[in-house]
């Protein structure tokens, strides 16, 4: 095909990229799927760099982030009327302060915690043993969500997002629920890999910064940030494309973590995912195989 399509599970919901347009599509309580669409930003011709190789997925994943909370916005507002939309500082706060949650759990917490553990350690080890911890952390998170009920409802919605690019990718249009529930709820390009890939590509990278201050710990992981999340980005979009079986083989642990953040979907939350889908396609003919 042309490009390549992602999405995201929101609340009751789908939200489905192109390379230009994004559409979210949700399921009312009346019943009714409601979808709206958006064009993408992409880098104006005089910010060429910002497509160049790594690069290209520091801010792939700042856009990704961005683009994702305004979606899960617009799920949230079919369901608390005027009260369930975020104004734009609000929606800004947010991001916000899950940015400060993330680095307190997954930056601050595991160098903190090796800090008081492997006192005297090598500091090639103390660093490996940081990112082990850091993965820990990832993975009892990912855990422990899973026993939250809505958060096993948008699992759901996030399998029938892969059921319909599976489908989409090997049979076009048009496409039924009954033609999508057959295919793997698993999918190569997913965000839990390229987090998985994360955590792998700073274990790897920050063992060669030593062991310095606590404060530098810290600093050093956070300018090396978009250089680990560039990295994985190319890593996950290769891991995408490729047929080669070496490629494979490394794909497989973030195929395994998506058993934990993908669920079987019904028909109906697949029809979700479909409608955001068709107004993608409608939009970007290219997007055909």
């Amino acid at each position: 095909m042309g490009q390549q399509l992602g999405g995201q599970a929101v609340i009751e919901g789908v939200m489905m990229r192109g390379q230009s347009w994004a559409a979210t599509a949700v399921r009312r309580d009346d019943g009714n799927i409601v979808t709206t669409v958006q064009r993408l930003w992409t880098p104006p011709a005089h910010l060429g760099f910002l497509r160049w190789p790594v690069v290209r997925g520091a801010v792939a994943l700042v856009y990704s982030l961005s683009l994702g909370l305004r979606a899960l916005n617009f799920s949230a507002g079919q369901f608390g009327g005027d009260e369930g939309q975020l104004t734009a500082k609000e929606v800004a706060a947010t991001f916000l302060l899950a940015a400060l949650l993330g680095v307190g759990l997954f930056i601050v917490l595991p160098t903190a915690l090796m800090r008081w553990l492997g006192k005297g350690s090598n500091p090639v080890l103390l660093s490996l043993g940081e990112g082990l911890l850091r993965l820990a952390i990832f993975f009892l998170y990912v855990v422990s969500i899973t026993f939250v009920k809505d958060v096993r409802r948008i699992f759901e919605y996030h399998g029938a997002e892969h059921k319909v690019v599976h489908a989409f990718e090997q049979q076009g249009l048009p496409l039924e629920a009954a033609d999508v529930s057959g295919f793997s709820t698993l999918h190569p390009r997913c965000g839990t890999s390229f987090l998985l890939y994360v955590m792998v590509v700073s274990i790897l990278l920050f063992a060669f910064l030593g062991w310095p201050s606590i404060y530098w710990r810290i600093l050093s992981r956070l300018l090396l940030l978009p250089l680990v999340a560039g990295i994985s980005y190319e890593w996950l979009r290769l891991a995408g494309r490729s047929k080669s079986v070496l490629l494979r083989l490394l794909a497989g642990p973030g195929l395994w973590l998506q058993k934990l953040t993908t669920r079987e979907p019904d028909e109906d939350q697949i029809e979700v995912a479909l409608a955001a889908l068709r107004e993608v396609v409608r939009r970007e003919p290219e997007v055909r195989l």
